[in-house]
């Protein structure tokens, strides 16, 4: 390799670098020169470390370049450099701090100095005033710890970083938001995802004096899991590739099209890949706490004493919230103080209503929810009020229940049921969805004309006692596995012995019959929302269901003497089950048939090894039992999914979920306007000529010419005075009288 002319290089460093890169030897003399400048120029920037020194940060940012060339010559610079930052971190120049810094970080990520000797030094740095700086070091921070994380988890270390910033997040103010910053961002990376970290910010953080730490860790716990991130993200994105290679196989074909076919298709596989992977379960942060009853007690109490901003005070009750609901704690304190919120003219009160439902459970005693939800039909569900907060309150009392079912009274049940005759949809709605709940949890509170047609899932409701724990050693309507079964052999069996010429279309005719009894449901309409006449309405359907029953046996009675007369030897055992029929009463019959199917159940989920299918078997059962009504000869449709008590999180828009026809937004309503303005005529002069491009008028040309041409006939449209009228009279006789 030809050498440089050595006049050039010392003044020349990114092609003195550049060539030091390549060939390390050959260059040595001129790098020890320069490292011999450095050294001098050191000496001489410690007698005046304020001013800037251009000369200073080149040099260094030079040697960090070129560090791994010449290990053993640049062993002790690494050292050189912090002890100068440390010396001089608070008057150095802003420029010359963040050229020593990026320096390190240099040095950091060629592995010649280690993670452990520059934190230290780092998180002093943080107390300087210059946020540039401080944004530096925490990216840096972040990066590295990450990148030593990135093969494998390496504990050791992890575990002297941890405890380091454990240290720093309880002292200064500015260091410890930028290491709580730190710790978070690793938490949402999942590298330090554990129990320690999360109770590290929960003893430190949530009890810092310093507001900015207090909001920042308060936002943490708030955070949403991935799941529901993902859930959350736009559907937009998708992309699909068949539209693209239709559109390449009829446009032009280029360069540009092909690309972006390509990438299309590379994205549509990357995405087909995310969605075939297996599901990850990652727990939120309120989950890994070691102590979550003392944790919300030590919250509550700081709450009651704090004088902070009501923001402040929110994100503290919504975690508490939170703490109770998904711990199943006791904190009967925090009832009473939120109930002082619960006004229909509060700020924020939708939010107040979803603590109050976050933080009720099962496990809650209902004497400690009841004020709770009183305070809600007082302030809320009233005729004094407008129908959006009648609405918003029975949602927010449907909420609450739906998680302590036994909260909620008899009375009260009955004066809420009332108001599904209100004027408003968004009340009426409310109403009905507050009866479909408690049809399905606990229908023996509400009228017997609210609990709508008894169905076979109606049935195997249990009855709600405090502390009993639905805990089953079965698969709820796996006994229909075994019936399929038994349907299957027994088809099998009559199609051996039948003709081929016999077989009857099942599918049709049960389409027809649910045909039909859909048009008789319409015509006789829904139980559940019409109120009738009170007694006289119920005693009449009453009188028409026994009626019916009693035509349905005569029937029977019919058909059985008719068979009997055909066949004399089955006539036994006809009457014997018909007598059986008829001393066992309804309820027994119905307990009977419960306790068979559980022990048929509990058969086959001990017997069997359950597939997919054989789920999708048991799910369509479920919802089949919600459809078949118990009675002979009726069918309901199917109501509405009851909400899963074991959600987490209470969603705010499911308590302000009001049903009515909202508003739009100005640009909905400049769009719709738009829309209608399409094929509408323009307003303004219409030209009506068969012909555009023949000629115009003067009067019409006179419009598009310039102003200062037609200015002198626009004066003449003005009106004149009398005294002009004369000269210009005059002026005109002496004309004539000249040309004469």
């Amino acid at each position: 390799m030809k050498r440089k002319n050595n006049n050039q290089l010392p003044e020349n460093l990114p092609q003195l670098q550049n060539l030091i890169k390549r060939d390390p030897q050959s260059y040595h003399e001129e790098f020890m020169q320069q490292y011999q400048h450095l050294q001098n120029t050191i000496q001489v920037f410690s007698f005046s470390p304020q001013s800037p020194n251009k000369t200073l940060e080149d040099l260094v940012i030079f040697m960090a370049q070129i560090a791994h060339c010449y290990p053993k010559e640049l062993e002790s610079f690494p050292e050189q450099v912090v002890s100068i930052l440390k010396k001089y971190n608070t008057i150095l120049d802003s420029n010359t701090r963040m050229m020593l810094c990026k320096a390190l970080v240099l040095l950091r990520n060629k592995n010649l100095i280690g993670p452990t000797d520059i934190l230290e030094l780092f998180f002093s740095l943080l107390k300087c005033q210059d946020r540039a700086l401080r944004k530096f070091l925490e990216n840096h921070l972040v990066t590295d710890i990450k990148n030593l994380n990135a093969k494998h988890k390496n504990n050791k270390l992890n575990t002297t970083l941890q405890n380091y910033m454990y240290m720093v997040l309880g002292g200064d103010t500015k260091a410890a938001k930028i290491a709580l910053d730190i710790m978070v961002e690793l938490y949402k990376k999942n590298i330090w995802n554990d129990a320690r970290t999360v109770n590290v910010i929960a003893k430190v953080g949530c009890f810092s004096k310093n507001t900015k730490i207090l909001v920042g860790s308060l936002k943490f716990f708030l955070g949403k899991d991935p799941e529901e991130e993902e859930e959350n993200s736009d559907s937009d994105n998708e992309i699909y590739p068949k539209e693209v290679m239709m559109a390449n196989k009829v446009n032009k074909k280029t360069r540009k099209r092909e690309k972006q076919l390509t990438k299309a298709k590379k994205l549509a596989a990357k995405a087909y890949k995310k969605k075939s992977a297996a599901p990850t379960f990652n727990f939120s942060a309120l989950h890994l706490i070691h102590d979550p009853q003392g944790m919300a007690e030590k919250l509550f109490q700081q709450l009651e004493m704090t004088n902070k901003r009501f923001e402040v005070k929110l994100m503290t009750l919504d975690v508490i919230s939170r703490l109770i609901g998904l711990h199943n704690l006791f904190l009967f304190n925090f009832y009473p103080y939120i109930l002082r919120f619960l006004q229909p003219h509060q700020r924020e009160v939708t939010r107040m209503l979803q603590f109050c439902a976050q933080a009720s459970h099962e496990l809650l005693p209902p004497d400690v929810l009841e004020p709770v939800l009183r305070k809600m039909a007082d302030n809320f569900v009233t005729e004094r009020n407008s129908s959006d907060v009648i609405a918003i309150g029975l949602n927010a009392m449907k909420e609450v229940c739906a998680r302590c079912p036994l909260a909620m009274t008899e009375d009260l049940m009955r004066t809420l049921v009332d108001f599904k005759t209100h004027r408003e949809r968004s009340v009426i709605m409310a109403a009905r969805s507050l009866i479909q709940l408690f049809r399905n949890i606990r229908p023996e509170i509400l009228h017997r004309k609210d609990r709508g047609k008894p169905t076979e899932a109606m049935d195997e409701i249990e009855s709600l006692n405090y502390g009993k724990l639905e805990a089953k050693d079965y698969i709820p309507g796996a006994e229909v596995l075994l019936e399929e079964k038994k349907s299957q052999e027994d088809s099998g069996s009559e199609s051996g012995c039948e003709s081929e010429g016999e077989w009857i279309d099942v599918s049709a005719s049960d389409d027809e019959t649910l045909g039909n009894l859909d048009e008789e449901e319409e015509e006789e309409g829904s139980d559940s929302d019409s109120e009738g006449n009170g007694e006289n309405n119920e005693e009449s359907k009453d009188n028409g269901e026994e009626h019916i029953e009693k035509e349905q046996d005569e029937q029977n009675g019919s058909r059985k003497s008719q068979e009997d007369q055909n066949n004399d030897e089955n006539k036994g055992t006809s009457d014997k089950e018909t007598s059986s029929d008829v001393k066992i009463p309804k309820a027994k019959k119905k307990e009977v048939d419960l306790k068979q199917k559980k022990e048929l159940a509990h058969k086959v989920t001990l017997e069997r090894i359950l597939t997919d299918e054989d789920f999708k078997r048991i799910d369509a059962a479920n919802v089949r039992k919600q459809m078949q009504s118990t009675k002979k000869g009726m069918k309901r449709k199917l109501e509405e999914k009851p909400i899963d008590r074991s959600s987490e999180l209470v969603k705010l828009s499911d308590i302000e979920n009001i049903y009515k026809k909202r508003k739009h937004d100005k640009q909905a309503r400049v769009d719709s306007v738009r829309k209608g303005q399409v094929d509408r005529e323009k307003f303004g002069y219409q030209d009506r000529r068969a012909n555009e491009h023949c000629s115009k008028t003067n009067k019409e040309k006179k419009k598009k010419k310039n102003f200062q041409m037609m200015r002198h006939k626009a004066r003449n449209k003005t009106k004149r005075s009398f005294k002009d009228k004369q000269i210009a009279l005059r002026n005109h006789l002496l004309k004539l009288k000249k040309m004469k």
